[in-house]
């Protein structure tokens, strides 16, 4: 399952509208270097969030705080948040002042899985090591200090990956109290891949 060594995408990947973006990581690399090695995973499952006129956005309406500021700035740089005690990473997208992002919900280990049972646990299936976005974080070495880091250059970033064959879309998950929001059609996965989160 070893690759060869990666190099992160240029900057300018990054500058596309936020639905084509969340459907182009798929199957693209993410990868995070540690003091304790590499660890990486192709992306096999993102989410949409749409800003100002999205209710399951944390920029809904505009709302700018020092947790949301990053997304009001250039695409391609990481928003990570904690949301009960799981790290989630995202990657900032639109244009510069309109705070947009893809959340990265799944990822199919690449290398470094020996890391990933010492991160996770040697009780786990290999399904279950990165199978949904608090999972993949903490398998990876992704934390919240991650916030604000350029996701196009060392230590954490995205590179090439592999051609998806089909890719599915529904309506994302654990946002049902956000009105119409909540059935937008803007999670996107590999179809048929078994590390999709549900």
């Amino acid at each position: 399952m070893n690759v060869l060594p990666s190099q992160p995408v240029v900057a300018s990947f990054f500058e596309k509208p936020t639905l084509v973006l969340a459907r182009s990581l798929l199957g693209m690399l993410i990868v995070k270097e540690t003091e304790a090695g590499v660890a990486s995973g192709w992306i096999v499952e993102t989410e949409a969030y749409i800003g100002p006129g999205d209710r399951a956005a944390h920029s809904f309406g505009n709302r700018r705080t020092p947790r949301t500021e990053v997304m009001f700035g250039a695409p391609g740089y990481v928003y990570t948040y904690v949301m009960h005690t799981h790290c989630l990473v995202n990657i900032v997208s639109g244009e510069p002042g309109h705070p947009e992002a893809v959340l990265i919900r799944a990822v199919e280990p690449c290398t470094g899985i020996d890391l990933m049972y010492d991160r996770r646990g040697s009780d786990k299936k290999l399904k279950e090591l990165t199978n949904g976005p608090g999972k993949l974080t903490k398998a990876l070495g992704i934390v919240k200090e991650d916030y604000g880091r350029p996701i196009f250059e060392r230590p954490l970033y995205v590179a090439e990956g592999r051609a998806v064959e089909s890719v599915a879309s529904g309506p994302r998950i654990g946002i049902d109290n956000t009105g119409e929001a909540r059935e937008y059609p803007w999670r996107f996965w590999v179809e048929g891949n078994p590390f999709v989160s549900k």
